[in-house]
């Protein structure tokens, strides 16, 4: 029997399904939050903060966030190439589902 695995990527803010969907990662009163949004949805976000930012003063990057762990981990295009021959369906763009990476990470 073949299995097909489809991935949808939704927007937390308003439930619309885009490719261009990315978790992204704040932090505010000593809690980290993550939230997937299409780049429209983003903009807000950077909208709203962005007088509390511009005023704001940077104490550093926060432990775990998204570029620390890119550069930890493999590749999204390594990842995405060993998916795909590995029998699983991932998206040319976007972001890599988690039942991937921790596929990868099982298989490494």
């Amino acid at each position: 029997m073949a299995q097909k695995i489809v991935t949808i990527y939704t927007d937390d803010l308003t439930d619309k399904e885009s490719e261009e969907v990315q978790t992204r990662s704040f932090t505010l009163e000593g809690v980290s939050y993550e939230i997937d949004l299409a780049p429209e949805s983003y903009d807000q976000l950077l909208e709203a903060l962005g007088p509390f930012i511009e005023k704001g003063r940077k104490t550093g990057r926060v432990k775990g966030a998204s570029k620390a762990r890119k550069a930890d981990g493999p590749s999204a295009e390594g990842m995405r190439a060993w998916a795909a021959e590995n029998g699983f369906e991932v998206s040319a763009r976007g972001r890599v589902p988690a039942s991937i990476r921790e596929a990868y990470e099982a298989a490494h």
